[in-house]
């Protein structure tokens, strides 16, 4: 007698063992698709989000369900990079807090990590311990958000991702973003100290 279990269709656990298994290539703009729509979850109107987006480059999104932020401020961030320049700020952000998402918003001079919005209840956030240099944006706040894709600086944007997303809810460490925020401290500190001001 043959038996029948061999030839019979995949079972749904089959078939979701084999996907997670087998590679998949996902495009940039299948990732960028995915990633707006996680983050238009926060937005008070996603159809009036999407069309900031759109049209500005950014858009208003919610704090403190999905995700807080870390608002750092130029100084701190350059100096823990040891440099101004873009593209070495990138790679040390992107080395650093083990390529989670940031984004700077060029006109106010502040970098903002993406961090899980629990982070907003640890001590050193609670107690303000890195202020002013950084602050986090947790429950009741807002902060504008530049599109994903936008991941360089183009004329008539102030902001954009100097660290892009990878996909949805993939947020920075929080333990990694304190740590970078108490090197740029340091480093602040210590120009202070050797400069005498």
């Amino acid at each position: 007698m043959r038996d029948v279990r061999a030839t019979a269709e995949p079972t749904t656990n089959t078939l979701a063992r084999s996907w997670r298994e087998e590679p998949r290539v996902v495009t940039r703009i299948e990732r960028e698709a995915a990633v707006r729509s996680w983050l238009l979850l926060s937005a008070a109107g996603a159809d009036t989000s999407r069309t900031d987006w759109d049209e500005n480059g950014i858009a208003l999104l919610r704090c403190g369900a999905l995700f807080s932020t870390v608002r750092m401020s130029a100084e701190l961030v350059e100096a823990a990079a040891g440099s101004n320049e873009p593209e070495k700020v990138r790679d040390v952000l992107t080395a650093a807090l083990f390529g989670g998402p940031v984004f700077v918003d060029t006109h106010s001079g502040r970098y903002y990590a993406l961090v899980p919005a629990s982070t907003a209840d640890r001590a050193e956030w609670r107690e303000r311990r890195h202020a002013p240099h950084a602050e986090i944006r947790g429950r009741d706040s807002y902060v504008g958000v530049p599109r994903p894709g936008l991941d360089e600086p183009h004329p008539g944007h102030f902001s954009y991702w100097s660290v892009p997303m990878h996909g949805p809810a993939d947020l920075c460490d929080p333990e990694a973003v304190s740590q970078f925020v108490a090197h740029g401290r340091h480093r602040l500190t210590t120009r202070e100290a050797v400069s005498g001001h």
